[in-house]
């Protein structure tokens, strides 16, 4: 028969000191906690399942039953005292973290409505998307390709012969080693041997990029500049739908007013082939006339010159494997900087690419 009045030992971690030892260790952690990760590593610490007070409630079951009950009051106290503690400590810390977030973050409704940064795009830039979404308007698309560029599309396929003077050094830019038969394209006319070879016709496609020429830096020429070069090849196409893209685009580009002529030409590619003119946007060709003023503009020619163009050859359909006999063609290019330069009055188009912000906030004006 057990004693009525037996008092056994009680467990270490069970005795009242040590849980007031263990509850006092656990707030001073969660007060002295900075923010929320280092509350929650206390929280680990001091309520977790290894934390003092959890070890000491496991060892409940090994109290006889008259001081188990005292035991676990004490030790349910204790647990509700520190997670009382980490409740007031984490509302604080959150607290003060959604302040912080709204300081931080607080958006200043009396900033200037406009936040478009000072500056301007490229002129350039904007004369490519401009010429470029006149295309797509009329259900062109735009293509590009690699500036780096095979021999063969770059000069073979486009019917340009071996001995021709633009495949040696003084103006084409070779990639070494010279028997890889790579150069940095001299124009945009490869993509649209790319365009044929991937599409098939018909074939609408407008080329705008980078080209490169073994040329020296002055107020007219450059080493690197942009052409926009198109092509069509369909059923039927003739010189007369040549003509009649080339006046659409020197309208959209120029106003209603400007005039086009085409003077006969040469182009290995194109057949027959035409350089185009437009009519002086300044005088309007009156510059011609006998005793009236001189135009800087056209140099009192009338006319500036503006690009190339002309009917695709019969070798440049082959080589993208059409017949010419049942698809026609037909192909222009003009420099996007000699597009630009007259219809700002520039006179060096080195002031295109050394930088000058002003010439970006000057003419860099989308409208």
């Amino acid at each position: 028969m057990p004693t009525p009045d037996y008092d056994p030992k009680e467990v270490a971690a069970l005795q009242a000191d040590q849980l007031a030892s263990a509850v006092s260790a656990g707030r001073a952690a969660f007060a002295a906690a900075p923010d929320l990760e280092a509350l929650a590593h206390e929280h680990t610490r001091h309520l977790g399942p290894r934390s003092p007070v959890a070890l000491g409630r496991r060892e409940l079951g090994a109290l006889p039953p008259q001081a188990r009950a005292d035991a676990g009051r004490r030790v349910n106290d204790a647990l509700t005292a520190l997670q009382s503690a980490y409740d007031e400590r984490r509302v604080e810390l959150e607290r003060d973290r959604d302040a912080h977030v709204l300081r931080d973050e607080t958006v200043d409704v009396t900033l200037p409505w406009d936040r478009r940064p000072p500056g301007a795009r490229h002129p350039l830039t904007l004369v490519q998307e401009r010429v470029a979404d006149i295309f797509v308007a009329m259900g062109w698309e735009v293509a590009e390709g690699p500036e780096a560029e095979a021999e063969w599309l770059n000069f073979d396929a486009l019917n340009i012969p071996p001995h021709h003077p633009t495949r040696e050094e003084q103006d084409t830019l070779w990639i070494d080693p010279p028997t890889a038969g790579l150069c940095m394209r001299t124009h945009t006319s490869p993509v649209q041997l790319r365009a044929l070879l991937e599409r098939g016709a018909p074939c609408y496609v407008v080329v705008p990029g980078r080209v490169y020429r073994n040329d020296p830096l002055d107020a007219t020429h450059s080493p690197v500049f942009h052409q926009l070069e198109g092509i069509a090849v369909d059923e039927g196409l003739t010189m007369g739908d040549l003509r009649g893209t080339l006046d659409l685009l020197a309208t959209a580009m120029f106003g209603p007013d400007v005039r086009t002529r085409l003077r006969p030409d040469h182009f290995p590619f194109t057949e027959p082939s035409a350089e185009v003119d437009l009519l002086c946007w300044v005088c309007h060709g009156t510059s011609t006339d006998p005793g009236a003023p001189a135009c800087r503009t056209c140099g009192s020619e009338g006319w500036i010159e503006w690009g190339g163009c002309g009917m695709v050859h019969p070798v440049v359909l082959m080589s993208a494997g059409l017949d010419p006999d049942h698809f026609s063609g037909f192909a222009f290019g003009m420099g996007l900087e000699r597009t630009l330069m007259p219809l700002h009055d520039m006179a060096d188009i080195r002031d295109l690419v050394e930088g000058d912000v002003r010439v970006s906030l000057t003419l860099g004006v989308e409208g």
